[in-house]
């Protein structure tokens, strides 16, 4: 089954754009510069859409305008639009319980307190879709969560989150042919 959409969860606007809980986007403007993809406003879907060509495949990539907790509306309009279902479909996010420096690829589970995966599968009526999880540590105590994700890394964390998101890039072909396996082993193992 091959990747069709590729999502980045984050919050838009300059405030937030350098804040941990913004990855996603990360990742996803890292993907449409390798593949020369440009991101434009789409009202309809409720973010900003681009199209690139990974491996052969047409990708969407979306970053939701909606804020982080509303991220589902925005999935599911563009899933519902081009017939795209959730096992067809990529979220990069951010992980507390993954340390800065490492991501994995997961499919389907729950939503782990994410807000933004909490409401994506909410919208989508499922939980069946992959994750890419990039880690961003965690700041010790629960009650410090929100804060924490609200902030910019420090300089040795976001060196080891672009690390990261570098190797994650590398085996995005893997994971839009459907050869997820072999992507997880890669990325695992770095």
């Amino acid at each position: 089954m091959a990747i069709k959409l590729i999502v980045g969860l984050g919050n838009p606007g300059k405030d937030y754009q350098a804040h941990r809980h913004n990855v996603g986007f990360w990742f996803c403007d890292a993907l449409a510069y390798s593949y020369t993809g440009t991101f434009k406003k789409e009202s309809k879907f409720f973010g900003e859409v681009a199209q690139v060509n990974i491996a052969g495949v047409n990708v969407w990539l979306l970053k939701p305008n909606t804020y982080m907790n509303g991220s589902g509306q925005s999935i599911q309009s563009i899933a519902k639009f081009y017939q795209i279902d959730a096992n067809e479909i990529l979220i990069a996010h951010d992980e507390l319980d993954i340390d800065p420096g490492t991501a994995r690829i997961k499919f389907s589970g729950g939503h782990g307190g994410h807000n933004g995966l909490r409401d994506t599968i909410k919208a989508l009526g499922s939980n069946d879709f992959y994750r890419l999880r990039v880690g961003i540590g965690h700041p010790g105590d629960k009650s410090q969560v929100a804060d924490f994700v609200l902030h910019t890394p420090n300089k040795s964390e976001i060196e080891a989150i672009q690390n990261t998101l570098a190797d994650s890039l590398n085996v995005i072909k893997q994971v839009v042919k459907g050869d997820v396996e072999s992507a997880m082993k890669t990325l695992h193992t770095t």
